[in-house]
């Protein structure tokens, strides 16, 4: 599995990164494998200098937040007037209850159709996985301030050409400050890509909002995640400070989010 950092901005997008969304590649059954964790404001454009947009399995929201989901409305443009047709039907979309909606009225449309007719929406079950191609992502409610917000736990299994298993898993926070349930998103994870938008000293008093660094830190340390990579972090934040706090207390590889960079797992 490759996950490519098209976005990690936290907020809104800066002048060297779109806001969040992240590409996640996997090759199984003769075929490449593409879903999207969230598609925040700025990230379609920069999303096509990594994949087609036809190419799209499906995306996954973690919440309704502009700078995680609002570049849906661009991509509802590519696909319901590309010239010539789309060639692969409806883009599964899974999210909050209220994402077809929240998205209809943020393009003016009416909620029926809406974006029906391009996205084919589902919305999220805590806990419960779906499944796209070797991809199972899974739902973890954290505690941010919004109707509905979610950490994604993304478990890739792939079928290697000697015939040998690989297995691997990717988490994702989402926006959330400290909690039980990213913990157990993030458990035992080969990678942990963890929002670090506040930092010590200075946003520490906020509570029930983001994480700091040191936050992110202490939950890789209680999950026993392997690796960490901080992302979300803000223009207005120096990311070797949240990665010097995270460095404190996780004893594991830890690096900051760059956009247009791409990790192996």
């Amino acid at each position: 599995m490759k996950l490519t950092i098209v976005g990690c901005t936290g907020s809104f997008p800066g002048p060297g990164s779109p806001a969040s969304c992240y590409l996640l590649t996997a090759d199984s059954g003769g075929r490449r494998w593409k879903i999207i964790l969230d598609l925040g404001s700025g990230a379609l454009g920069s999303l096509q200098r990594y994949t087609d947009l036809e190419d799209i399995d499906a995306i996954f929201l973690s919440h309704l937040h502009p700078d995680h989901c609002m570049d849906l409305c661009g991509l509802h443009v590519a696909v319901h007037w590309k010239p010539g047709g789309w060639d692969r039907g409806r883009i599964p979309v899974w999210g909050p209850e209220a994402t077809a909606d929240r998205l209809a009225t943020a393009y003016g449309l009416e909620l029926d159709p809406g974006m029906h007719e391009d996205f084919d929406f589902g919305s999220w079950t805590v806990e419960k996985p779906v499944r796209v191609g070797p991809f199972t992502v899974t739902p973890y409610a954290v505690n941010h301030p919004i109707e509905e917000a979610y950490a994604l736990r993304v478990e890739c299994r792939q079928e290697l050409e000697d015939g040998t298993v690989k297995e691997t898993v990717l988490s994702y926070s989402g926006d959330t400050d400290s909690c039980p349930a990213l913990v157990e998103a993030a458990r035992d994870a080969d990678l942990f890509l963890c929002e670090a938008a506040f930092q010590e000293g200075r946003d520490d008093a906020i509570k029930d909002v983001h994480l700091t660094g040191k936050r992110a830190g202490e939950a890789a340390v209680e999950a026993e995640a392997k690796r960490l990579l901080l992302t979300h972090i803000p223009v207005w934040t120096d990311p070797n400070t949240v990665l010097s706090e995270a460095k404190e207390v996780f004893g594991g590889g830890v690096s900051v989010a760059v956009a247009g960079v791409h990790y192996e797992l």
